[in-house]
């Protein structure tokens, strides 16, 4: 909805002289910021002209009858004069907008709420934008007929991001290369938890309803931001180096769940071993019901899993993303492979170091199959939006890593590997600048080969 002003003839032609004055006097110099990011896959996902700096998201859930009632309070800085910028938000009735405590205009269209502050903003400004908003938040489907955004469950709500849907329950530059940091709150009746990234700061009840404040200090992207709200087992225990370690469990699935949880200190040691120190302040997992998602997400700090799909390999992928994913962010959607061939490959490493084959047994396994999916399109440039986390993002994804190692060896390798994630720490990064920075790490090696048959090349390469 537009909240405009009806200006009479006589009164608008005086006005329009005193704009066209004060712009020729450089007061009016702002152009709106624009929707989409021009990602190649999502190109409405996210917004120009600014970046957040951080999200205070306050949010109310019933679950009882699935309403929302949220305030965002979004810190941004401008990246260029603004007269106009835009949030992404899916569905939900927006109530106020309000920018730097002044009511703002604002409209929208489809996924985009176009915010006209009352002023303009300057190019470097640090602005505060404040959206109220209200109703059923939805479930939406990927282009690859996956579920995300606000997931009902029998006792509450998941909110799950990738690609897209965290747009479902508040706005923001919903793009993974804009990362900010976040406080969110989340009231729900007494008796049920709320969980999220980060730490929790401030656990209070009153009036029968509880809520949780839960503070993220490293930046975050949106789509791996989260929110389960139910009945679980929270246990509080600790990691390397004391690392907090906070693990929410369906109680039903507390039981079964318990042999890998216990292996959650091992992991992350073994992963700070190969990949380089733990990027976060905290660690953990949250491990609901088989059915509420049918797939684990690497949210930030607290990756989700079903708790059917709650196993050794799995958890080591999803801790994996911590450093590459959560920590360093793809640039473009197009990038997913830095997220999943990682991870894909740690599950490798981790079961050559645990008695299991040895990565170059999966390569070889992997390359003399008969799944013909795994040559279905280059690594590096899925074939569109609705296959960005097909079978060869992940595992020729792992593949291009294998054949870096047998190029470089192992000691350089790792340098590699652990270099990249400690030089793109909280940052977000491309493919361009990952092959950039393995030949610079390598200086003398020739990996053209590896970037045409492996990285971006069609089909099967003719030799292993």
């Amino acid at each position: 909805m537009s909240r405009s002003v009806r200006l009479v003839p006589g009164l608008a032609a005086v006005l329009a002289l005193v704009l066209t004055v004060t712009a020729c006097d450089g007061g009016v110099r702002g152009t709106p910021g624009g929707s989409g990011v021009r990602d190649p896959y999502f190109p409405k996902a996210g917004n120009g002209g600014y970046d957040v700096g951080h999200y205070a998201l306050t949010l109310d859930y019933t679950p009882s009858g699935h309403r929302l009632t949220g305030t965002a309070v979004i810190t941004a800085r401008a990246t260029r004069d603004l007269s106009a910028f835009d949030l992404d938000l899916a569905g939900l009735h927006v109530d106020s907008v309000r920018v730097e405590g002044r009511d703002a205009r604002w409209s929208r269209t489809g996924q985009e709420l176009t915010v006209r502050p009352h002023d303009d903003l300057s190019e470097g400004e640090t602005f505060r934008t404040t959206v109220r908003y209200s109703g059923t938040p939805r479930t939406l489907t990927d282009a690859d007929h996956s579920e995300e955004g606000w997931l009902p469950t029998a006792d509450g709500a998941l909110a799950l991001g990738e690609p897209v849907g965290s747009m479902a329950w508040f706005p923001g530059n919903h793009h993974p290369s804009d990362k900010a940091a976040y406080d969110i709150t989340v009231t729900v009746p007494k008796g049920l938890q709320a969980v999220s990234n980060g730490e929790l700061k401030e656990q209070r009840t009153r009036g029968g309803r509880t809520s949780y404040h839960w503070h993220t200090a490293e930046p975050m992207a949106s789509y791996v931001a989260t929110v389960a709200i139910g009945h679980y087992q929270v246990a509080r225990t600790t990691g390397p180096h004391g690392l907090p370690v906070v693990t929410a469990v369906d109680p039903a699935e507390a039981e079964d769940s318990a042999d890998v949880l216990a292996e959650i200190p091992g992991i992350l040691d073994w992963a700070e071993t190969n990949f380089g120190p733990y990027p976060f302040s905290s660690a953990g997992v949250i491990v609901d019901r088989p059915g509420d998602t049918d797939y684990a997400l690497e949210t930030q700090n607290r990756p989700v899993f079903p708790a059917d799909q709650f196993d050794t390999s799995t958890l080591v992928h999803e801790l994996a993303h911590q450093w590459y994913g959560d920590s360093v962010t793809p640039r473009s959607w197009r990038d997913m492979w830095l997220n999943e061939g990682f991870a894909t490959y740690a599950e490798w490493l981790y079961k050559e170091d645990h008695g299991g084959p040895t990565a170059q047994q999966t390569f070889t396994r992997l390359y003399e199959s008969d799944r013909e999916e795994i040559w279905a399109y280059p690594p590096a440039t899925p074939s569109g939006a609705a296959h960005i986390s097909d079978t060869p993002v992940y595992d020729r994804g792992a593949m291009v890593l294998h054949k870096i190692r047998q190029k470089v060896g192992d000691d350089t390798f790792y340098d590699i590997i652990q270099g990249w994630a400690a030089a793109h720490r909280h940052g977000s990064a491309s493919t361009a600048d990952f092959t950039k920075y393995v030949e610079a790490k390598a200086p003398g090696k020739d990996f053209a080969g590896i970037w045409k048959d492996w990285l971006y090349g069609d089909g099967r390469p003719d030799h292993p």
